[in-house]
């Protein structure tokens, strides 16, 4: 399975989440498969974003796009992100 995680700051959440949800289908259509969104106890405006795609070579490919640029500004989002691209090697549960 293929990850895409990203840590970036953003100006407010909310505000932040009403853009990321408004750029589902475009995501989905890039080859997301799911995500999830975590932040730290004392900061909910850190982000670390986790997203499941379908391949790697998606996953970048929509990690270049001028939109994601766009839309990142339009969300108030206020650093480059720092963004990893990682292969399960495995899954289980104790």
């Amino acid at each position: 399975m293929a990850y895409l995680l990203i840590r970036h700051e953003v100006k407010e959440f909310r505000a932040w989440k009403s853009v990321f949800d408004s750029f589902n289908e475009i995501r989905r259509a890039g080859g997301e498969r799911s995500y999830q969104i975590f932040h730290p106890e004392d900061d909910p405006n850190n982000l670390w974003l986790l997203f499941e795609w379908d391949n790697l070579d998606n996953a970048r490919a929509f990690m270049a796009s001028q939109d994601l640029e766009k839309t990142m500004a339009e969300a108030g989002v206020t650093e480059l992100p720092e963004t990893f691209y990682l292969e399960e090697y495995g899954k289980g549960t104790p």
